[in-house]
């Protein structure tokens, strides 16, 4: 391993490494569940928006290449995720909204039905190598080529970053985002008051779904950079207990996306130094952040802190 030559300094910096790529997916579908959530809604079948938008990245990328090159491939699968991910949401958004249908129920069934399209139309794609995002390199001042290496930062985690105020301008200052909290808060005061519940919601889910779509462009074309069934990893469901934990602000789903991906970073970090005995362990860290974080906010007076007024209630 690269960390190796810098003995146990290698450790925080293989932690850094980690922490910007694999935060990556979690900042895209936190700030798209955030959107969602604000509305009102939960979507629990970003997992698998988080997959088909992961294929349908890897192989545009892949075919787009032998057409277009390799400078542009890229790009357009990234594109396409964000569409795929908005057409999964479109579906989600009127399933969940008709009557007597449950968010949970239809989560799980968008997480099969994704999923199962994802693996299905993605067979094709496990196996060749399609052209991955340029990266920024930041640390040519360093002539240590583990550092330039670690140092390698991805445009779609400059552009997560530049989305966190966006959507925070979004929800305080613009009249769309009122209509959002109002509608998330008090659906009975947003109808009076003339708002479509269901547009709103449905447009809601369906952008929030487009920026899980881009997570999952992220995890194909860039880090780990490939495509295959399982390449996810429950990071979909992780991002509704990250926005929990981030109270539903989207500069807390920044700081909260890089702590859940520097969690994914221990693993790789310790191996890089020979540490493989708790290796299994270290791995499961983003899962066991996960369970402290809904354990310590199961109880009434936390929970509700921040939460729209409506999520999770039945209209």
């Amino acid at each position: 391993m690269a960390t190796e030559a810098l003995g146990w300094w290698g450790v925080p910096l293989a932690i850094i490494a980690g922490t910007l790529r694999g935060s990556v997916p979690f900042l895209f579908v936190s700030l798209g569940e955030c959107l969602t959530e604000k509305s009102g809604k939960i979507n629990l079948g970003l997992e698998g928006t988080l997959r088909l938008g992961a294929m349908s990245a890897y192989g545009v990328s892949y075919l787009c290449a032998q057409v277009l090159g390799v400078g542009l491939a890229p790009w357009l699968g990234v594109l396409m995720a964000g569409i795929a991910g908005m057409g999964l949401g479109l579906i989600h958004g009127w399933l969940s909204q008709q009557r007597r249908v449950n968010d949970v129920a239809v989560g799980i069934a968008m997480i099969i039905f994704g999923s199962g399209i994802a693996n299905f139309l993605g067979k094709p794609f496990i196996q060749p190598q399609a052209p991955q995002l340029a990266t920024l390199d930041v640390a040519n001042w360093s002539s240590l080529p583990q550092v330039q290496a670690a140092f390698k930062i991805s445009p779609l985690f400059l552009l997560g970053v530049a989305l966190v105020p966006v959507l925070d301008w979004f929800f305080k200052s613009t009249r769309w985002g009122l209509y959002v909290r109002a509608v998330g808060d008090s659906p009975q005061a947003a109808k009076a008051m003339g708002i479509s519940i269901v547009k709103v919601r449905l447009a809601s889910i369906v952008m929030g779904s487009f920026l899980a779509g881009l997570g999952g462009a992220a995890l194909s074309l860039y880090y780990p950079g490939l495509w295959t069934e399982r390449i996810s990893s429950g990071q979909g469901l992780m991002a509704v207990a990250l926005v929990i934990f981030a109270r539903w602000q989207p500069w807390q789903c920044l700081w909260a996306s890089l702590l859940f991906g520097g969690a994914q970073a221990l693993g790789p970090a310790f191996q890089s130094v020979g540490i493989d005995s708790y290796y299994y362990l270290f791995n499961a860290t983003p899962y066991i952040l996960t369970l402290v974080i809904m354990i310590f906010t199961c109880s009434p007076q936390r929970t509700l802190a921040g939460a729209p007024g409506a999520l999770g209630k039945e209209d």
